[in-house]
């Protein structure tokens, strides 16, 4: 597979993000590709949202089945998600404090290029029972 081939399937993966609200699954988001006539099979759309996530260039939440969903990041910066279990709703979450303990564990065993990923989910207000 050439890079460049590569590269426009990485813009249609993209494309795709950028028309849906919220997360989606991979295999959701292969469907559109594909209803809109594009060909990138969906082994390769798992790959380029692997490479997009490395990047940072999308968010990735677990569903309590343990499937992936993708969103195209809004804000650059490292964040958290709060999800619904039931709905999929997310808030980005602001954890200094988190982000705080995080440092102070990886100095405690001399660890170095820390990375960590806090995934919180629950039901929000709109699907609570009242």
């Amino acid at each position: 597979m050439s890079a460049t081939r590569n590269t426009t399937q990485r813009r249609e993966v993209i494309r795709a993000l950028e028309r849906v609200q919220g997360f989606v699954s991979a295999q959701d988001l292969h469907g559109l590709i594909a209803r809109d006539g594009g060909e990138v099979a969906l082994a390769t759309v798992y790959s380029q949202l692997k490479k997009l996530s490395d990047a940072r260039q999308v968010d990735v939440v677990m569903t309590d089945r343990g499937e992936s969903l993708y969103r195209r990041c809004v804000d650059d910066s490292h964040h958290h998600h709060l999800a619904c279990r039931l709905c999929g709703a997310t808030v980005e979450v602001d954890a200094p404090e988190l982000e705080q303990w995080a440092r102070e564990i990886a100095e405690r065993f001399d660890y170095r290029d820390l990375r960590h990923v806090l995934e919180l989910n629950g039901i929000c207000p709109s699907c609570a029972p009242r």
